[in-house]
């Protein structure tokens, strides 16, 4: 089986001073996307996979870059620096708050309107789901989880916006035992979403155990490169 990371970031910043915790400085960020391209890695979309159908169809190193949230600061930062390396990223979108800024956490970083979502090349970033509201699947019922899936749909059939069917869980967070799982993929199937991305912090092989269990690895602000590096090849088992 292909090995497969799935590296997860948030927002980047200008300042080389302020990389900690789910904010990575600009510097960080690029020094990560050099190793990528320098040690042979080939960046992937989820869109892609869909064409992978075996192992060895597969580069021989592949990797998956992952941006929740679609902060203003990934457009300035991020999107650039994939460009200069010639990568690819899937940025996930909380449809609510577009145009607006993170009120899920209390914050005030702005989020991308949709004109500046339009100004990505496509070749370069995938666009996919992040719910609508910003919370956690697990504190939801299933009616209000369809209610959202509905909300999103809407948004994007208005504003004509190419999303893939790639759905980040916001916190990481959905029902992970028993009924009220089953319950959750079947409604993640209903609603066509083809993979389901949790955190779990482990190198996935693919093809995946599992289409809505897919493992990101969180990639820290702080993280130096010998951190970035093992976390690449060895997700966080080795802490």
């Amino acid at each position: 089986m292909a090995k497969l990371p799935i590296l997860m970031y948030h927002s980047v910043s200008a300042n080389a001073n302020n990389s900690k915790g789910l904010t990575i400085s600009a510097k960080n960020l690029e020094v990560q996307f050099k190793f990528l391209k320098e040690n042979g890695y080939t960046s992937l979309h989820f869109s892609d996979l869909q064409t992978l159908k075996t192992p060895a169809d597969f580069p021989e190193k592949a990797v998956i870059i992952t941006f929740d949230d679609v902060y203003v600061n990934q457009l300035e930062y991020a999107y650039p620096l994939l460009q200069k390396y010639g990568l690819k990223a899937c940025f996930y979108i909380p449809f609510k708050y577009v145009g607006a800024v993170n009120e899920w956490d209390k914050g005030k970083e702005a989020i991308m309107t949709v004109a500046q979502l339009k100004t990505m090349d496509s070749k370069t970033i995938e666009l996919g789901l992040h719910s609508f509201e910003h919370r956690r699947y697990s504190d939801l019922s299933v009616e209000t989880i369809q209610e959202d899936f509905d909300k999103c749909k809407a948004f994007v059939v208005d504003n004509d916006l190419n999303i893939h069917n790639t759905l980040a869980y916001p916190y990481g967070s959905y029902p992970k035992k028993g009924e009220v799982r089953k319950v959750f993929f079947d409604v993640l199937n209903e609603n066509k979403i083809a993979y389901g991305l949790r955190i779990g912090n482990r190198v996935n092989t693919f093809p995946f155990k599992n289409n809505y269990e897919v493992q990101r690895l969180d990639i820290k602000g702080e993280d130096g490169l010998k951190a970035f590096e093992r976390k690449l090849k060895k997700g966080k088992s080795w802490f």
